[in-house]
């Protein structure tokens, strides 16, 4: 292929099925057999797809990597590498799509198969997949009197997201249009009033009904666990939240978004004329995959409207096997000896978002056999499981936690869980049911798994109460899990390792992995999350030390002392593993906290961490 330096309007045309392929056969990518075979396949040579695609389509292995195949976005790369034109991965999370919809119309873009990705006051970027094929870029130079840059991108990536930034920006521009730049939402405390004006967005506009539809779908794509609308005074900011960690995704004019709000409200059965209250309400989906999803809906007043976000639950993903989880075999025997106890309390304690409610889903649906009656009280409910007997609190009408507990207790269950212990009260239903018979499963906002028993002395349980019937705590936290596709193995420095596992003791191992990013993991090296966990079983030797004035440093201590592994050293785990980073650790692992009076700071043995 000749260098686009070298092309003149004479030269232009459309790439070949066969032109690729002679190159692909001159740069050594195919062999003679492929390439005579491609080149002499007559349905091959009249399908009207891209040659790139065609030629990803037949599966074949790339020599430069034996266990890979030529997939189209290596072949992207190829062809512009060729071309002598930058290469660009399309990210719709990078791209401002009213801005980059504006420069061409729809009918111009598709008919040359051209795609805007970035304005500047001084230049536009275009995407193409004919490099040869140039008659568009004088023309627009003229017309838009700015400098025209072009890139090489996946003739499928251009193809697809012509249709779904154009489509987004036309149903905007058409709801804008529609609502004529009233601003719509008496909770705005900053409204403008705009005298001569009337009118307010439908929220069953056809318009806002695609702009909803396009971004529940888009989150479920990106793997989104939550969906953020924040309005703003003039343009409203839609963010996702992906393995922990928010992403904008699209700014939308604020009457749009309050329209796109109320939009989701009436699908979630909830007040649409209500907002200056906050509110919950859920809705019941089918990703395009065809499974089924959950959204838990909240929203809150905020200066310029209602903030809404849908938190998404997939059955698959709250439900998971605890080797998914990350629970490793000595962590999971501790667990699986606790849960296995026909009565007493087992608290799982962490932050919010630190995966609790799914450690506790998975928990009892391997405890929920037919002859057990697992009743549940939750606020609110989480993901409707068939297995269980749930109930959500309703405090307009007076269901509380304790409320509900003193309810479930009258079911005749076997196994309850409580959503969360807030209060003085619904600790002493939980602890009145352990010591009625039942196995009781709650959750606690606790730093670490000993802080839990103090934080329950806190609230007003009597120490000897407590000696009676928890059974264990169980303190977590997630991190992202290193990308597989691009992760990096490099030497660890000792002086990150003992940073990490310091006061204890532990093999530092040979070497750790590290994030390096890639087109799978959106170039920021993670993708997925993992378990951090920490266990606390109450043996004698630590309900010895459970009273009315309990040291929480010498409860600490004495359980290390007894196995059990901080939340780092589990983080610590992992990094040797190849699971994470150390840095992620650090992010959400509180300091191993081992002081204690009489001997200051305490070093403990770890047995040598594995590979």
């Amino acid at each position: 292929m000749s260098s686009p330096s070298t092309q003149n309007q004479k030269d232009e045309h459309k790439l070949t099925l066969k032109q690729i392929v002679a190159d692909l056969l001159l740069d050594k990518l195919i062999d003679q057999e492929n390439a005579d075979r491609i080149s002499n396949d007559r349905l091959l040579l009249r399908n009207e797809a891209h040659p790139l695609i065609i030629v990803a389509d037949q599966k074949l292995k790339d020599p430069r990597h034996p266990k890979k195949l030529l997939h189209l976005e290596g072949l992207t790369e190829w062809l512009a590498d060729r071309v002598k034109l930058p290469y660009l991965h399309i990210d719709p999370f990078k791209i401002d799509f009213s801005a980059v919809t504006k420069v061409v119309s729809n009918a111009y873009a598709t008919r040359l198969k051209i795609l805007p990705v970035l304005v500047t006051s001084k230049d536009v970027t275009i995407a193409t997949a004919e490099p040869f094929v140039r008659e568009w870029e004088g023309e627009l130079k003229n017309i838009l009197r700015l400098e025209i840059k072009r890139v090489i991108a996946s003739p499928q990536d251009i193809t697809s997201y012509l249709v779904e930034f154009y489509g987004i920006a036309r149903s905007v521009k058409g709801a804008s249009d529609q609502q004529d730049g009233m601003l719509s939402g008496i909770t705005n405390f900053e409204q403008l009033v705009q005298l001569g004006r009337s009118g307010k967005l439908d929220a069953n506009d056809q318009h806002v009904v695609h702009i909803v539809d396009w971004l529940l779908q888009y989150a479920f794509e990106q793997r989104a666990s939550d969906i953020h609308m924040e309005p703003r005074r003039e343009v409203s900011n839609v963010r996702f939240r992906i393995d922990g960690v928010l992403h904008d995704v699209y700014q939308i004019p604020t009457p749009v978004m309050a329209a796109m709000t109320s939009r989701i409200k009436i699908l979630g059965r909830m007040d649409v004329v209500e907002k200056r209250r906050p509110q919950d309400g859920r809705i019941k989906t089918r990703t395009p995959d065809g499974e089924e999803v959950e959204l838990r809906l909240s929203t809150m007043p905020t200066a310029f409207g209602e903030k809404l976000v849908m938190r998404i639950f997939n059955p698959d993903v709250l439900v998971k096997n605890f080797r998914d989880l990350g629970f490793t075999t000595e962590e999971l025997t501790r667990w699986d000896q606790m849960v296995a106890q026909p009565n007493g309390i087992i608290l799982v304690t962490g932050p919010t978002g630190s995966g609790k409610t799914t450690t506790l889903y998975s928990t009892l649906k391997t405890l929920a056999a037919p002859e057990v009656n697992v009743c549940t009280i939750e606020d609110p409910i989480e993901m409707v499981e068939p297995q269980f007997n749930q109930m959500q609190v309703q405090s307009n009408i007076g269901l509380d936690f304790a409320g509900g507990v003193r309810t479930l207790m009258r079911q005749d269950p076997d196994i309850i869980m409580v959503g969360e212990i807030r209060d003085i009260e619904t600790a002493e239903m939980a602890i009145q049911a352990a010591l009625t018979g039942h196995l009781v499963l709650s959750t606690l906002h606790t730093n670490d798994a000993p802080s839990s028993i103090t934080r329950l002395l806190d609230l007003g349980v009597p120490s000897y109460l407590l000696q009676s019937t928890i059974l264990g705590v169980l303190a977590q936290r997630l991190v992202r899990t290193l990308c597989p596709h691009c992760k990096e193995a490099r030497p660890l420095e000792d002086e990150m390792w003992l940073s990490l596992i310091t006061p204890w003791k532990a093999a530092k191992p040979t070497k750790a992995y590290f994030a390096v990013g890639c087109l799978e993991c959106r170039m920021t090296g993670y993708m997925g999350r993992t378990g951090l966990y920490e266990i606390l079983t109450l043996t004698p030797g630590i309900r010895r030390l459970i009273n009315d004035n309990t040291d929480i440093a010498a409860l600490r201590a004495q359980a290390y002392a007894e196995g059990m592994k901080p939340l780092r050293i589990s983080g610590a785990t992992k990094v040797a593993a190849g699971v994470t980073t150390i840095e992620e650790v650090f992010k959400v692992a509180p300091p191993v906290l081992t002081e204690n009076k009489a001997k200051g700071t305490l070093p403990i043995e770890t047995a040598p961490i594995e590979e």
